[in-house]
């Protein structure tokens, strides 16, 4: 499978991308803002496979330009896109009574319409059969307990987590399946600054592994899913 996953340079996104190379079956195309980080995940992925085809691009899904993203995809992938795993975004923690209007910009801009941009983008090249994975979180899911500070980001994924049931729905008819996996803790830069101190009993590499085989295998038993992954609440 030719497979693209944002925001690959830390987190989750680092090990799935990790766990994709090592059956030797998938091509990936990591995508992150950081470029230094995407070549420690260059070497290290070589050095777990060393026949390893992972190609890294530093890009920023809200603001930088689809043209030379397309022509990387199509100079790698030749222009095809069998799964997109949109995991890129940031969080901030703040008292809802300090949070300012641009701070609520800023979650919907990399939470939610930065993967709105990727989609509309790549859409063309992912034939019947492919696999959009949004990576959401509890914090916007539906009944789940909600906690001080996360307001704005948890808003955010609400958001993300509504755009895939929709999405499934309407690209139903170009058989293209769309979920969404709305995380729990995992030990995390991103966790740490949601929870200080809290130590998850769920590692980045275990939830990473799962994101990388639901991407690749979900799609045959989901579609236009928001699916809980946690075992625990901070």
């Amino acid at each position: 499978m030719n497979i693209i996953i944002t925001g690959a340079s830390s987190g989750v996104g680092f090990e799935a991308a990790l766990e994709l190379i090592l059956s030797g079956k998938h091509k990936v195309i990591a995508l992150s803002r950081s470029q230094d980080k995407l070549e420690r995940l260059l070497e290290i992925a070589h050095g777990l496979n060393p026949t390893a085809e992972i190609f890294a691009l530093a890009f920023d899904i809200v603001h930088d330009d689809y043209e030379g993203l397309q022509q990387f995809i199509g100079t790698n992938f030749d222009n095809q896109v069998d799964v997109l795993i949109n995991n890129a975004g940031v969080l901030i923690n703040k008292p809802f009574t300090k949070l300012l209007e641009m701070d609520f910009i800023e979650m919907l801009q990399s939470n939610f319409i930065g993967h709105v941009r990727i989609i509309q983008a790549l859409i063309h090249l992912m034939p019947e059969g492919s696999h959009i994975l949004n990576i959401g979180s509890m914090g916007g899911f539906q009944g789940s307990a909600k906690f001080a500070g996360l307001s704005a980001y948890s808003a955010s994924k609400a958001a993300l987590h509504n755009l895939t049931e929709c999405l499934a729905a309407e690209l139903a008819e170009h058989e293209i399946k769309v979920n969404c996996l709305a995380l729990g803790s995992a030990q995390t830069e991103m966790l740490e600054k949601a929870f200080p101190g809290y130590v998850s009993p769920v590692m980045a590499f275990e939830m990473g592994k799962y994101i990388a085989d639901f991407a690749v295998t979900g799609h045959r038993f989901f579609n236009g899913k928001v699916l809980p992954v946690a075992v625990s609440t901070p």
